[in-house]
C-alpha cells in the first residue's frame, strides 16, 4: 500500500507533455516579441525575413537538440551551459562561456527597462526612447528597487508567473488577428523585396538573424526539466512542440506586419514596434492594449532573469569556478553578492546606453553576442563528443548519423551567428572578457593554484589585444554603438 501510494504521489508530482511544452515556450517568449515588427523592418522586406526565420527556426533547432543530447550523454555536468566548455576545452574556456553567459542575462535585463521607459515614452516625453537621462534615473531605480525586493526572498513567484504568462501571450495573439483582419495585400507586395536601404538578400538575412538570437533566448533551458518529465521521450517532444509554437509567433508577428504598413514607416516607429503597427491597424487602444500586457510581461520576464544571472554566477562559485564570496547565501536562500555584481553590471550597461545611437537595440545586440560564445563552445562539445565517440559505447548507427548531423548544423548556425554579429560587437564584447578574467585569477589564487597556465597565458594576452582593439575602435569611430 505505501509503495502504491509513493508511486501514485511520483506520478502526480511529475509534469505531463502539455505542461512541459507550456514552460519551453513560457521561457523562450519574453520582450523581444514586441521589438520584432521595426527590427526587421530595418533590416529587410517580407522575402529576407522568410529566409531568416528558416535559418533562425533549423539553427536554433539544433541547439535545443544539442542541449538536449549533452544533457542525457553528460547528466553530472548540471552547473549550467559553460560546464560544457569548460569539460570540453578548458578551465579558462569555460570561464569565458560562464562570464558570457551571465552578462548576456545581464545586458538582457537592461533592454527590459530600456522597453519599459521607452513605451511609457509615447505618453511620458521626457522619458524619450528610453535613453533620456530621466529614462536611465528612472531604470536605475527600478533596477535597484528590485535588488531589494529580491535580496528579501522573493524567489517564488508563481502567481506572478501566472499573469506575466497571459500578459505576454494574449497580446501577442490579438496582434496578429488584427492585423490579418486590417491586412493590405498591396502593402505586403510592395514590402516582398526590402526597401531602398536593406540591400541585397544576403545582406538583409545577415542583419536580420543575430535579432533572432535574443528573442530565442531561454531554448537551452528546454532540457533542464527532463528529470521532471513524465515520460522520458516528452522532453524531445515539448522541445520540437514548444519551438515550433514560439517561431510561428515570432514569425506571426513580423510577417503580418509588412501588410498592415510600409516597412520604412515601421523602421520608424519607437519601441516597443508592435504597439506602433497595431495602432496605425486599429487606433490608439491598439498601442495601449499592447503597452499594458508589455509592462506587465516585462516586470514579470525581469524578476525571473535577475534570479538567472545570479544564479549563474552562485552555482559557478559553488563549482569553483568563480571567487567563493559569489556563493554567499543569506537565510533566505538568496545568493546575495552574486544578486549585488549582476545589478552593478546592468546598472554599468543602462549608463552606456545614453551613449549608443539607439539604446534598445544596442543593448539587444549585445545580450545576442554574449549568448554566442557559449551556444557555439556547447555545440563544439557536442560535436567533439560524437568524433571521439565519448558516451557513445554501443550506440547504433542512426544514432551516431543523427547525432553528428545535429552536432555538426549546430556548429555552422552558431559559427554563422558569431560572423553575423561583425567585427565590431564582438570586440566590444572583450571589453567585458578583459576585465572579468579578474574574477577567475581570483578563483586561482584562492585555490592556491597558479593564475594561468602557458596555454591560458596566451588565450588572456589575445583578449588583451581584441580588448585593446575595441577600445581604439570606440576612440577613433571605427566602431560605433
Amino acid at each position: 500500500m505505501a509503495a502504491n501510494e509513493a508511486q501514485a504521489a511520483s506520478n502526480t508530482a511529475k509534469i505531463s507533455l502539455l505542461t512541459l511544452t507550456m514552460v519551453v515556450v513560457g521561457s523562450m517568449v519574453g520582450a523581444g516579441v514586441f521589438s520584432l515588427p521595426r527590427r526587421f523592418a530595418q533590416e529587410t522586406g517580407v522575402a529576407g525575413a522568410l529566409v531568416a526565420w528558416t535559418i533562425a527556426g533549423a539553427g536554433m533547432l539544433m541547439m535545443a537538440f544539442v542541449f538536449q543530447r549533452l544533457a542525457v550523454r553528460k547528466p553530472a555536468l548540471d552547473a549550467g551551459v559553460y560546464a560544457y566548455a569548460k569539460a570540453g576545452f578548458g578551465e579558462y574556456t569555460g570561464f569565458f562561456s560562464a562570464a558570457g553567459y551571465w552578462a548576456s542575462a545581464c545586458v538582457g535585463n537592461v533592454t527590459y527597462w530600456v522597453l519599459i521607459t521607452s513605451t511609457l515614452g509615447q505618453w511620458i516625453p521626457v522619458l524619450g526612447a528610453g535613453d533620456t537621462i530621466t529614462a536611465i534615473v528612472c531604470s536605475s531605480a527600478g533596477l535597484w528597487l528590485f535588488f531589494l525586493l529580491v535580496s528579501r526572498g522573493t524567489r517564488e513567484a508563481t502567481s506572478i508567473n501566472r499573469i506575466v504568462t497571459v500578459a505576454k501571450i494574449i497580446p501577442i495573439l490579438v496582434f496578429v488577428l488584427l492585423a490579418l483582419f486590417v491586412f493590405d495585400p498591396a502593402a505586403f507586395q510592395a514590402n516582398f523585396g526590402g526597401a531602398d536601404y536593406a540591400g541585397s538578400l544576403f545582406e538583409q538575412v545577415r542583419g536580420t538573424v543575430l535579432v533572432t538570437v535574443f528573442v530565442f533566448l531561454g531554448v537551452e533551458g528546454a532540457s533542464v526539466y527532463s528529470r521532471h518529465a513524465r515520460r522520458r521521450e516528452d522532453v524531445g517532444r515539448a522541445t520540437v512542440l514548444g519551438f515550433l509554437s514560439v517561431l510561428a509567433i515570432f514569425a506571426s508577428v513580423t510577417i503580418v506586419s509588412y501588410g498592415v504598413m510600409p516597412m520604412d514607416e515601421i523602421a520608424e516607429l519607437q519601441q516597443p514596434s508592435m504597439a506602433g503597427v497595431l495602432e496605425h491597424a486599429v487606433g490608439p487602444w491598439g498601442s495601449i492594449f499592447v503597452s499594458i500586457g508589455l509592462i506587465i510581461s516585462v516586470l514579470g520576464a525581469y524578476l525571473a532573469w535577475t534570479l538567472m544571472a545570479a544564479e549563474v554566477l552562485f552555482v559557478a562559485a559553488k563549482d569553483r569556478d568563480m571567487p567563493r564570496f559569489l556563493s554567499r547565501q543569506t537565510a533566505r536562500d538568496v545568493p546575495v553578492n552574486a544578486l549585488l555584481l549582476s545589478t552593478l553590471l546592468s546598472q554599468v550597461v543602462l549608463i552606456l546606453t545614453y551613449f549608443s545611437e539607439n539604446a534598445f537595440d544596442f543593448a539587444l545586440d549585445m545580450t545576442a553576442v554574449m549568448t554566442l560564445i557559449p551556444f557555439l563552445l556547447a555545440a563544439l562539445y557536442a560535436l567533439k563528443l560524437r568524433l571521439t565517440r565519448e558516451t557513445y559505447a554501443g550506440s547504433s548507427s542512426s544514432t551516431l548519423r543523427g547525432d553528428l548531423a545535429v552536432a555538426v548544423l549546430a556548429s555552422i548556425y552558431a559559427a554563422f551567428l558569431v560572423y553575423a554579429a561583425g567585427a565590431g560587437l564582438l570586440l566590444i564584447s572583450f571589453l567585458f572578457y578583459a576585465p572579468a578574467t579578474i574574477l577567475f585569477a581570483m578563483t586561482r589564487r584562492e585555490q592556491q593554484r597558479r593564475v594561468f597556465s602557458s596555454r591560458e597565458l596566451v588565450l588572456f594576452a589575445a583578449v588583451l589585444l581584441l580588448a585593446a582593439a575595441a577600445a581604439v575602435g570606440l576612440v577613433t569611430g571605427w566602431i560605433s554603438v
